[in-house]
């Protein structure tokens, strides 16, 4: 197998676990600051849920969770990838 090709999997899978993973992780850090901000507000105002505990945070989803755990995969393949790419060049 040609060195290019090894080269052209890991751009593929990286491109791949950037577009699959990224969106979960962004909308689940997006949610969790949302969260934080209007428990803050609330406390603020003095409306705060006196019974909820402190610090009990929602957490990713199983959608979002299974969209990271892919996207880390392929992040992998592509480190592979690049890592195929450069001992299939030093070996020449």
């Amino acid at each position: 197998m040609t060195p290019l090709i090894w080269l052209v999997v890991a751009a593929v899978a990286g491109a791949a676990a950037y577009a699959i993973g990224w969106p979960a992780w962004s909308a689940y850090r997006h949610r969790d600051a949302r969260d934080l901000n209007t428990e803050r507000y609330l406390a603020w105002r003095g409306r705060a849920d006196r019974n909820r505990p402190a610090g009990l945070r929602e957490g990713m989803t199983g959608a979002e969770r299974r969209r990271v755990w892919i996207g880390a995969a392929l992040g992998g393949v592509a480190l592979l990838g690049v890592i195929a790419f450069f001992a299939a060049t030093g070996s020449r």
